[in-house]
């Protein structure tokens, strides 16, 4: 499949929102049919109605949270980067999945998924505790930056990756046999895959990186045929499952994350500094529910 085939229009690219200090983790509602995301230094999630294309606010003085993605049954699985943990959004009642590994605090988890099973993957780099705006200055009391894997309930927590500078974002290829994590390290930023083994990981290798105008990885996706999207400092870079680049959507901000959705889910949404994206292609996200 040709990025002209996956992208009919890359110049079709439409702002739907505005006014963010720094927008993060997009995700789209299907319930609700809103795509919400952070305003990490604002401390706000906000919500862009697809019926009416209005933008509120979900939720204020909500600890600095980034990542997001919607969890098997509907709910929302979160990052927040002020309390230091994964936690669980259901109908405006958040709840803590896991805060804590082997009697330490975790750093500032950054972005997560859920796999079929249910399985909470998610990064934990320290952005939350070193970033002035965003989250609260602190320690890495667990000496590193890794990518934990844990039970829906937060039982069994363990790391997966111990071999990424900073890990950022992630995602699954559709069979779950890869796991793609960003490297967002100044010194290696690249993209990563791992052969995932139940709830271990192997073979990590260096899957792509962005060019050296490009900037850094951050929030990734993956869609239906296997293609990793991955936003850049210029825009949505696409690569095929083999790391082959294969096109450049192009944004006017920097882009820091990335969804698919909209009633049809072949919207990709993209986070970009201050604004929210909406572009059409001819695909939609490997996981669907």
């Amino acid at each position: 499949m040709s990025f002209a085939d996956l992208v009919p229009d890359p110049s079709a690219l439409e702002r739907i929102a505005t006014g963010s200090t720094w927008a993060e983790g997009p995700c789209w509602v299907p319930a609700s049919r809103t795509l919400r995301w952070s305003d990490i230094p604002g401390n706000r999630i906000l919500q862009w109605h697809a019926e009416t294309g209005v933008v509120d606010a979900y939720a204020e003085g909500v600890e600095f949270t980034n990542g997001r993605v919607l969890d098997r049954d509907g709910s929302i699985v979160q990052c927040s980067h002020g309390l230091r943990r994964v936690e669980r959004d259901r109908g405006g009642e958040v709840t803590v999945i896991v805060d804590r590994w082997a009697g330490g605090r975790l750093n500032s988890p950054n972005d997560v998924v859920v796999a079929s099973d249910g399985a909470v993957w998610f990064t934990d780099p320290a952005y939350g505790i070193t970033q002035p705006r965003e989250g609260h200055p602190g320690v890495r009391e667990y000496g590193d930056h890794w990518v934990f894997r844990c039970g829906p309930d937060g039982s069994d927590l363990r790391p997966a990756v111990t071999d990424v500078d900073e890990p950022n974002g992630l995602a699954f290829s559709p069979d779950e046999r890869v796991l793609y994590v960003a490297s967002s390290s100044g010194a290696l930023p690249v993209i990563r895959a791992y052969d995932v083994d139940g709830a271990r990981v192997k073979n990590g290798r260096e899957f792509a990186r962005l060019g050296t105008d490009e900037g850094i990885p951050d929030g990734i996706r993956v869609d239906a045929h296997g293609n990793v999207w991955s936003s850049s400092h210029r825009g949505v870079v696409v690569f095929d499952a083999d790391g082959d680049r294969l096109g450049t959507i192009p944004v006017p901000e920097v882009v820091s994350n990335l969804c698919f959705g909209g009633d049809d889910g072949s919207d990709l949404f993209l986070t970009a500094t201050t604004s929210v994206y909406r572009v059409r292609t001819s695909t939609r996200d490997a996981v669907v529910r």
